[in-house]
């Protein structure tokens, strides 16, 4: 057996055991680009044409099979702590002003400071958000399109 040939499985059994042991799809993609270096090897390919293979099957499984694979593996993932907030309501308790700095809104009974999704744009105490994202520890919200409709129903004059 070839220097080659034990190297390429080395790399293939470390990159096996490194996934193995992590289970993060981290080094799954090596392990091929290692079993094709074994092929060539096994068929005394050149050594400079082992490491193009090995590269360039490792980056075209990284590339095209880890997307379709961590969307797999992650889609049972239950979101936690300040993940949960995304797409959740809030009531604004403190009027936010992203020029000023200053806001708070009141999620499941907690407090968190907030700056809305636009610049310019204030909101005033009482208004619902939708959570959009997370920036540090401040929620980033913009106005709750139902309960904006709902708020300008009720703000016009009945005839």
């Amino acid at each position: 057996m070839s220097e080659m040939i034990t190297l390429w499985l080395v790399v293939l059994i470390v990159s096996i055991g490194v996934e193995v042991a992590t289970l993060g799809l981290t080094s799954i993609w090596f392990a091929g680009g290692a079993a094709v270096a074994v092929i060539v090897a096994a068929f005394h390919g050149p050594v400079w044409l082992q490491i193009l293979l090995f590269f360039a099957v490792s980056l075209l499984l990284l590339f095209f099979t880890r997307p379709v694979a961590v969307r797999y593996f992650n889609k049972d993932r239950v979101r936690t702590n300040v993940e949960s907030m995304i797409g959740r309501q809030a009531i604004v308790t403190s009027e936010i002003d992203n020029l000023q700095g200053i806001g708070q809104v009141t999620v499941g009974g907690q407090e968190w400071s907030a700056r809305t999704e636009e610049d310019g744009l204030n909101l005033q105490p009482g208004t619902v958000v939708d959570i959009v994202a997370v920036n540090g520890v401040k929620l980033i919200v913009k106005v709750d399109p139902q309960m904006a409709k709902v708020t300008e129903n009720l703000s016009e004059p009945q005839s």
